[in-house]
């Protein structure tokens, strides 16, 4: 679909998750340049990705608390003297909501080297004199995150009335955008639903006016039975000096009038927004849950077929959930036919605490699926 990527690697070849979420030991010693996780609700599918996200951006602050925003895991109250205290359920990363001191999630390759470390601590006395004055006499808790010998830490609830007087520390907790480590990876992720507006905005401002734009627009075939000839963002104002929002217009061929992206049904809205995400995830991870969400099992194969083919060319290896036993025979058909890039399926059991895993290589896969092998 797009032009070749000077790289040709997969970023997580295998991957190891130890105390996360609700996954106690998961080990996954191979990975493909996409991978599709299948289980029923509940055995940690949605975990696997957050812990690829939350690795793919080192720990980052804002990774882990988009994280728990997924999950409602956030809260802000009102203290005794009135301050609006941000309070993240930091527990509930780790497996059984239990984050002692002895608890530590580690994610990564199975080189211990190259893993992620995430625990529960007591802050180091830079942070804790920020927080409380030189002689606070208290003890702050805070989220530690290591890689490849660099230590950050985060507190754990903290107000922000009393925080606003310290700019350099609003910047430190993530208030502020922190300058990227050189380390991180791109890493997007979309989940079950649709991409709001802003969203697809911000990702096509990534893509308008390159060699990449016609070839994005071309991913509708997929899902539509006309030719996309066009496709715009329309700034939307009440006034002419208030902006309210974007809407994402598309112009058919043979029709004189653009008309919304959403007024083409939700599969149109979904395949344009993966396209976008796989463009502007090069070199780097896409996460995407719930992959059927809103395209019809006949546009499946070809759904695929474009996946497997933008991955390969951009370097961006993918990871995606489902339900769906047509999304699986398709995914099958597609790998299948594409030699030059391996797709794999995980399957995830759990069993109370412990997890069960089933890797389908290519040929496994095409047997399963003929056999009528479950497979979900």
């Amino acid at each position: 679909m797009l032009d070749e990527a000077p790289k040709d690697r997969l970023h997580l070849s295998d991957l190891s998750i130890t105390d996360f979420r609700g996954l106690k030991d998961l080990i996954i010693p191979k990975l493909g340049r996409v991978t599709l996780i299948a289980g029923k609700n509940g055995v940690g599918k949605t975990a696997v990705l957050d812990a690829i996200r939350v690795y793919a951006a080192r720990g980052d602050y804002s990774a882990l608390l988009e994280v728990l925003q997924d999950r409602d895991e956030i809260s802000l109250r009102a203290d005794a003297d009135d301050d609006d205290v941000f309070e993240p359920d930091w527990n509930s990363l780790f497996f059984g909501r239990n984050g002692t001191d002895n608890a530590c999630i580690l994610i990564g390759p199975n080189e211990e080297e190259r893993k992620l470390r995430i625990r529960i601590g007591a802050a180091r006395e830079q942070t804790q004199e920020k927080l409380l004055g030189p002689s606070h006499g208290g003890k702050i808790q805070a989220i530690k995150v290591e890689f490849q010998g660099e230590e950050q830490e985060f507190p754990m609830i903290y107000s922000k009335r009393k925080l606003s007087l310290s700019k350099d520390f609003l910047g430190w907790i993530g208030f502020e955008k922190k300058p990227t480590r050189s380390s991180e990876m791109t890493c997007n992720s979309l989940g079950p639903g649709l991409l709001n507006n802003r969203d697809l905005a911000r990702f096509w401002d990534n893509v308008a006016l390159t060699s990449n734009e016609d070839k994005v627009v071309e991913s509708l075939k997929v899902i539509l039975d006309k030719d996309i000839e066009r496709i715009a963002i329309r700034a939307e104002k009440r006034r002419s000096s208030e902006r309210i929002g974007n809407r994402v217009m598309v112009k058919a061929a043979g029709h004189d009038r653009p008309v919304p992206l959403k007024s083409l049904g939700d599969g149109a809205d979904r395949v344009f927004g993966i396209a976008l995400a796989l463009v502007c995830s090069r070199d780097g991870f896409l996460l995407i849950d719930e992959v059927e969400n809103g395209i019809h099992h006949s546009a499946e194969y070809e759904f695929w077929r474009m996946v497997l083919t933008t991955a390969k060319q951009n370097n961006v290896q993918v990871f995606a959930t489902t339900h769906s036993w047509d999304c699986l025979a398709a995914f099958t058909k597609a790998v299948r036919e594409i030699d030059d890039v391996e797709g794999l399926l995980l399957r995830i059991d759990r069993k109370r605490e412990s997890i069960e895993l089933v890797s389908y290589s290519e040929d496994l896969l095409e047997i399963a699926v003929e056999q009528g092998i479950e497979v979900r």
